[in-house]
């Protein structure tokens, strides 16, 4: 192998080109591949991040909805609960007015057979006069014998 001119050209410019890429090229390219090591370090916390929140949110949507299943459940139970207040109070308040209405007749039935009692002793009195003054053959005076009447009345 032989050394000439043109093999120590080419080293000398290899030579300044190793130069030239490690003063000039190569602080850009280190840098460029440190920032995107950053880059991709953060993106990497960021989407651990993420995953984490992603979790937590998970947990909490859990949370709330079993939180809003027991609500709802408290909602239906205290529905149920007012429900069943309505209907003891309408059987209460029905059997109130049955009794009511019962009482109402109750009394309506002893006034009918007060007055029925009344004006059979009339009717009774009225035919004791008649059948009276059939026997005596004469008219007794209804107004003058109202007392005894009266008695005979009471005493039926």
């Amino acid at each position: 192998m032989e050394f000439n001119a043109t093999l120590i050209g080419e080293m000398i410019s290899f030579a300044i080109l190793i130069w030239f890429c490690v003063h000039f090229v190569w602080p850009h390219l280190s840098k460029a591949i440190e920032e995107r090591q950053l880059k991709i370090a953060e993106g990497l916390n960021a989407a651990e991040r993420a995953h984490a929140e992603l979790r937590e949110a998970d947990n909490k949507v859990a949370s709330e909805i079993k939180q809003a299943r027991q609500q709802a459940a408290e909602i239906i139970d205290r529905a149920q609960q007012q429900a069943n207040q309505i209907l003891d109070k309408a059987r209460a308040d029905a059997v109130a007015e049955i009794n009511r209405q019962k009482a109402t007749a109750q009394d309506e039935i002893a006034s009918m057979a007060q007055r029925a009692r009344e004006e059979l002793r009339e009717r009774v009195g009225a035919l004791a006069v008649q059948g009276a003054s059939k026997i005596v053959q004469r008219e007794i005076d209804a107004a003058t014998h109202k007392t005894l009447l009266d008695q005979l009345s009471a005493e039926i």
